[in-house]
């Protein structure tokens, strides 16, 4: 049987695996092809094709190296700079190369085989086809039925993590295949985004065909392992017949605003470099390649890769700190610039409440956050008096970064909060077949809830939205990826009633908000088991520093309250006029030898508009009103008080 090209696809259903995967965006199961006898007799019939060992499919990062790692004679893989932009170092410090070695995702396997010891095999199988694709996928070819935690130990292939063959063996055909079960084109050929690559050397030192195809520079090369469907079990580790979705990234992208501008995965997580480079050392010959897509592959967990760099020597990584500190970077970058926007806006204040809101804007192309369902964000939401004192706080965390009155089961979604140590936290969560909250992920039954912000043109007519539905708590928000009634806004807007009775004088409002990618209540139940794995992390998790991430952040300072609410400190012995004023002057004068030290204007948002500080002690002064029309506030402090004064600008 002569095969050209021979495109695997595995799966492996039933009790064994405890896990059913998707051929298309619905939850039903499609039906899957099993391979030939005479179509695993053809992959063993190309297998001694050299320099590549026989009876092997992919190539080791090492390979790749070579030509596209650090260029000793600074003429490949730099920028017009002179900076070298290398694919190797730049992916060697991401969590996609770290994927097998990262010890949470080791721990959180054992915990789940610990728990259900009899679906060991399969549980395994699958968290490998993804985070050791080239080690599982080739025992796979080989065979073998399992491919565990054991064989990674001395897999030189599996240990590689997502590298260099993970996608660029993948087979254009991907983008309809999902829960790790991934399309690899076995002829020994590497796929990229360049046209009329140069065959020769590549050919001839490792054996493989570099070969354009347009899927490498599309979202969907990332579909296989980016949607993510269990089937579930109950508490004993029986079958319940249902599916819970994990993690549905690219279907989120999928239904976004992002694919009909061609902004692509690639955009984001492969930034590009316009500028023209020389792809492989040491051939001088080559036609320089532009656009150029950086292989960062930054995310947003900075947790695990400063947690990884500081156990690097006990995780058996050689990678050195400059690499892990250029990803670090680049992860921050993504998130506190590009993740999302929070704008803060008084609404109103009344004699006893004052009334803010919050916007929140996701600007990703998938929910935010998104990805392993332990990732969540806590909106923080704070309000300060005259007197330094905290009159009103939300999302406030505890020693132990949990969230300070979090709901022990979980936090429903809020789009109003008007008592203090009321959170907003976005998150999925899911919950077992009793309906509790659970970390245990074959036990994820139902969906108890996702408020994670869509991204932009999220709807709910999307063919994909049985796999990226939000929680109804969320949905039936108003203002919840609405904007009047009209969905795929891509914003969320808190609404904030603060209580005054215990305010003096004016108030300040901060509002932040953080992300955290392991907080505390999803690892306490895997740390109630005891496994090598678990105990390793549990110790560098102990030592590692867990303090959210600030993504966005904005204020309101002195925000000055009604008049009416008698809560300033009001005294005749300065006198301010004219209190309404067409042309904006206005004159300040004491009485009674009372001298003024410094005047600051406030509009009726409580932001500063001009300011006389320490003028020296004056009987008098004037000043002038912005040409906006409104209300101001002016504060005048006086060698012994503070006083308030009100006037308009007509």
């Amino acid at each position: 049987m002569n095969i050209k090209k021979i495109t695997i696809l595995f799966i492996i259903v039933g009790f064994v695996t405890g896990f059913k995967f998707l051929n298309s965006a619905s939850s039903k199961n499609s039906g899957h092809k099993f391979h030939t006898q005479s179509q695993l007799d053809a992959y063993k019939g190309i297998l001694n094709r050299a320099p590549i060992e026989p009876g092997e499919f992919f190539l080791p990062s090492s390979s790749c190296r070579g030509c596209h790692g650090y260029d000793s004679a600074h003429v490949a893989n730099i920028n017009e700079a002179g900076e070298d932009i290398n694919l190797v170092s730049r992916w060697e410090s991401s969590m996609m190369a770290l994927s097998a070695k990262d010890p949470f995702w080791r721990a959180k396997v054992t915990h789940e085989i610990t728990i259900n010891p009899s679906h060991a095999g399969g549980l395994q199988n699958k968290c490998l086809d993804c985070h050791a694709p080239l080690g599982a996928y080739t025992s796979k070819f080989h065979g073998n039925p399992f491919y565990g935690l054991s064989d990674l130990v001395n897999d030189t292939l599996g240990l590689d993590g997502v590298s260099c063959g993970s996608c660029h063996a993948i087979d254009p055909s991907v983008g309809f295949t999902y829960s790790g079960i991934i399309p690899y084109d076995t002829n020994h050929v590497e796929y990229g985004p360049f046209t009329a690559p140069s065959v020769g050397p590549m050919q001839l030192y490792e054996g493989f065909t570099p070969t354009y195809s347009s899927h490498m520079a599309q979202a969907k090369v990332c579909s296989s392992c980016h949607t993510l469907i269990t089937e579930s079990v109950d508490l004993s580790g029986s079958f319940t017949g249902g599916y819970f979705v994990e993690q549905a990234t690219y279907h989120e992208y999928k239904n976004s605003d992002f694919p009909a501008n061609n902004i692509q995965c690639q955009t984001c997580h492969m930034p590009q470099v316009l500028d023209p480079i020389i792809i492989a050392n040491g051939f001088t010959g080559l036609t320089p390649r532009i656009p150029f897509n950086q292989h960062v592959f930054a995310g947003a967990n900075s947790l695990m890769l400063n947690l990884i760099k500081a156990n690097k020597a006990a995780l058996g990584i050689d990678v050195p700190n400059k690499s892990f500190d250029s990803t670090i970077t680049a992860t921050m970058d993504m998130l506190q610039t590009k993740a999302l926007d929070l704008d803060l806006q008084l609404v109103s204040i009344t004699s006893d409440t004052a009334f803010f809101k919050v916007m929140l804007k996701n600007k990703t192309g998938h929910k935010f956050p998104s990805g392993y369902p332990s990732r969540r964000a806590v909106l923080q939401f704070v309000v300060i008096d005259g007197n330094s004192d905290t009159i009103f706080k939300s999302g406030i965390f505890n020693d132990q970064f949990g969230v300070i009155g979090e709901n022990t089961a979980f936090e429903i979604h809020h789009d109003n909060i008007n008592q203090s140590n009321v959170p907003q936290i976005y998150e999925l969560v899911p919950g077992d077949v009793n309906g509790n909250f659970t970390s245990v992920l074959e036990r994820a039954s139902i969906l108890l809830k996702d408020n994670r912000i869509p991204p932009l043109g999220f709807t709910s007519a999307s063919p994909v939205y049985d796999t990226v539905k939000n929680s109804n708590d969320a949905f039936s928000d108003p203002d919840f990826n609405k904007i009047s009634s009209i969905e795929g806004s891509g914003i969320d807007w808190v609404h904030f009633a603060v209580p005054l009775s215990a305010a003096v004088g004016n108030i300040s409002v901060k509002s932040k908000m953080y992300y955290q990618s392991i907080p505390p209540k999803w690892v306490e139940n895997m740390f109630t088991y005891s496994t090598p794995e678990i105990n390793t992390f549990k110790t560098m998790y102990d030592g590692a520093d867990k303090k959210p991430i600030l993504v966005a952040s904005d204020s309101l300072i002195n925000v000055l309250l009604p008049l009416s609410t008698n809560r300033f400190s009001l005294n005749e012995q300065v006198k301010v006029w004219p209190t309404i004023t067409m042309d904006g002057n206005i004159y300040i004068s004491s009485e009674y030898g009372t001298l003024i030290k410094s005047v600051i204007v406030y509009n009726s948002a409580g932001q500063i508009q001009s300011e006389l500080q320490n003028i020296g002690y004056q009987p008098s002064i004037s000043l002038y009103l912005p040409n906006i029309s409104g209300i101001y506030y002016i504060k005048i402090i006086t060698c012994t008080k503070i006083i308030y004064k009100k006037v308009v600008k007509s």
